[in-house]
């Protein structure tokens, strides 16, 4: 309809969605924590191995990931989802006065715990 290509219009999009973000940023009384982060774990390799089930099954891959709200991504490849694995790499990477957003993994429940009194787990709905 518009005869522009769809990398441009999700360009434009974005960028409009960026300037409303900051105008939202500017009127919000409360401003943004120092650093925000997300984390998220997620596995790679074959689709299914026979006979295998569940997190890791066969030779899958883990891989963690930190994203800075800035735009900045960490990845690391893990042995395993362990609290303490985990909580080593964030310990590394992300100020203790960080806010840190992550799913239900039970992975993540020792972060406030280590200090990290801002961890927001976000439990995604599994119905929708």
């Amino acid at each position: 309809m518009t005869n522009l290509n769809r990398n441009t219009v999700n360009r434009i999009y974005n960028e409009i969605r960026r300037k409303i973000f900051d105008y939202q940023l500017k009127m919000s009384p409360i401003q943004p924590e120092k650093e925000e982060f997300e984390v998220d774990e997620s596995y790679f390799g074959p689709r299914r191995v026979k006979g295998k089930r569940g997190r890791g099954a066969g030779s899958k891959i883990i891989v963690f990931g930190l994203y800075k709200r800035d735009g900045k991504v960490y990845t690391e490849i893990v042995s395993d989802c362990k609290s303490a694995t985990l909580s080593r790499i964030i310990r590394g990477r992300a100020d203790i006065d960080s806010v840190i957003y992550s799913d239900g993994w039970r992975g993540y429940d020792g972060l406030v715990d280590l200090g990290f009194e801002k961890h927001r787990a976000c439990v995604r709905d599994i119905l929708g």
